[in-house]
């Protein structure tokens, strides 16, 4: 049996091993049980997205916290950074949210907070892991006295949208900014307008009607054709797009252009270093940031970090090498000096706040990083060897890497939450970055498909 966990907890198809309702109950025990503190009855904070398969396996969920003893507070439909921040403010043991992300709606799955709002290391996930697979959770239920109990907080949302204000300064005000928000059907459908309204900004809210099976289908921060359609309509000053969970964010600017997660995050940045508030002068990302992300740095003097893919990673190198910003290039933006995990709407507070105190429209903050073209294609496998064991794929890999020399990369992993093998290339030119992808997916699908 394979595991559990991927790079953002565990997911799959819903209804289906292992995103079933067995299976979220197991892990209610387990969390319960291995994160539970030192007091008789362990709390846990349980939320989820707009996915119809949510209630169900939230349920479930619950119903294995109380069978272990520990008390289940249900907040409902919120981000996942607003369980993080919740699980923390309330001092919980842990947090569950019940989200595939960016996924469609057929997926679901399940992601762990601990009691300090971060997400857990492997080390962790895997004694819940084994705990779970190991057969043995029946043997340690106690008895029916001793049972937890659930409760559910009202509140939640006003709590979060509270949190999220306070990432600006007291007095500060969006007045006079237009605004155009792309929910994406999913958890920030409610927040995200409250928080950017109430703070003085003209927002315009689009994919906002969640109906369990229309999360990120086709909008959002993975496709934001629309957005940027309504930007250019409304006139706004920016648009904001958000995943089904709200931990991710793309932008849009005045004239209707995509910036990348590495450009919102590179804007960040130097607005912090020019404030002298950039801590250690440290920028952190991931091996997929675009290369441009780098030039940028090493031109204005700022350090850069590459970790491995995915958020908690980037979170473990940050708090490792005293970093206040980092981030992926696919929105997962965080600011450690005052957030504990990746919060889109967060990110998109804090590129306002630059483009108010710069005085500038997004898109000439935006030139402050020069993006190199780049390619990524997605090549659904049926297995996962590992890639340097395949000749084929070896070969054309090296062939790309010779004909772009110092000029590009090539870059190709394994999805770790989707049956997917991302092919990425950058270099001088998009018909060579189009042309060298291409090649290298063709041999990929051949070999793993």
């Amino acid at each position: 049996m394979g595991r559990l966990f991927g790079t953002d907890g565990i997911r799959g198809k819903a209804n289906q091993y292992p995103m079933d309702g067995t299976l979220a109950f197991s892990l209610g025990q387990a969390v319960t049980h291995i994160l539970g503190g030192p007091g008789p009855r362990p709390k846990v904070i349980v939320g989820r997205d707009t996915r119809i398969s949510g209630p169900m396996l939230e349920s479930a969920l619950v119903a294995g916290i109380l069978s272990r003893g520990g008390d289940a507070l249900q907040v409902g439909v919120l981000p996942t950074p607003g369980i993080a921040y919740l699980t923390t403010s309330l001092r919980a043991d842990a947090g569950v949210m019940v989200s595939a992300s960016h996924n469609p709606y057929e997926d679901n799955g399940l992601k762990i907070f601990s009691g300090q709002g971060f997400k857990l290391p492997d080390d962790m996930e895997e004694k819940i892991e084994n705990l779970i697979l190991g057969g043995t959770l029946p043997e340690r239920v106690p008895s029916p006295e001793n049972l937890g109990k659930l409760s559910r907080l009202k509140d939640a949302a006003g709590r979060y949208v509270e949190f999220l204000k306070q990432a600006l300064p007291r007095r500060f005000s969006l007045e006079g900014m237009r605004l155009v928000l792309d929910t994406a059907n999913g958890a920030a459908f409610g927040v995200a307008p409250a928080v950017f309204s109430e703070l003085g900004a003209d927002v315009h809210v689009i994919n906002d009607q969640p109906d369990g099976v229309n999360i990120n289908d086709h909008c959002g921060s993975q496709f934001t054709e629309g957005l940027q359609e309504q930007v250019i309509e409304k006139r706004a000053d920016m648009g904001l797009a958000f995943d089904g969970d709200g931990d991710r964010l793309i932008a849009v600017d005045e004239k209707g252009n995509r910036l990348t997660g590495d450009q919102i995050l590179f804007i960040c940045a130097l607005s912090l270093k020019n404030r002298g508030e950039l801590k250690n002068d440290l920028l952190v990302s991931t091996i997929m940031s675009n290369l441009g992300l780098r030039t940028a740095c090493r031109k204005h003097g700022i350090k850069h970090h590459a970790s491995g893919v995915g958020d908690r990673y980037v979170l473990e190198d940050m708090r490792r090498l005293g970093a206040v910003i980092g981030g992926e290039e696919s929105g997962h933006l965080i600011f450690l000096d005052a957030h504990t995990t990746g919060d889109g709407i967060f990110a998109g507070l804090r590129l306002a706040e630059v483009m108010v105190r710069e005085k500038r429209p997004l898109s000439e903050l935006a030139k402050w990083m020069e993006v190199f073209p780049q390619k990524l294609v997605n090549v659904e496998v049926r297995s996962k060897p590992d890639l340097n064991s395949i000749p084929e794929i070896v070969e054309v890999i090296r062939g790309a890497e010779a004909e772009l020399g110092d000029r590009g990369r090539v870059l190709v992993r394994y999805s770790g939450t989707q049956d997917l093998c991302r092919v990425m290339v950058e270099g001088p030119t998009e018909d060579k970055v189009e042309s060298l992808c291409r090649s290298i997916a063709r041999v990929v699908e051949k070999a793993l498909a």
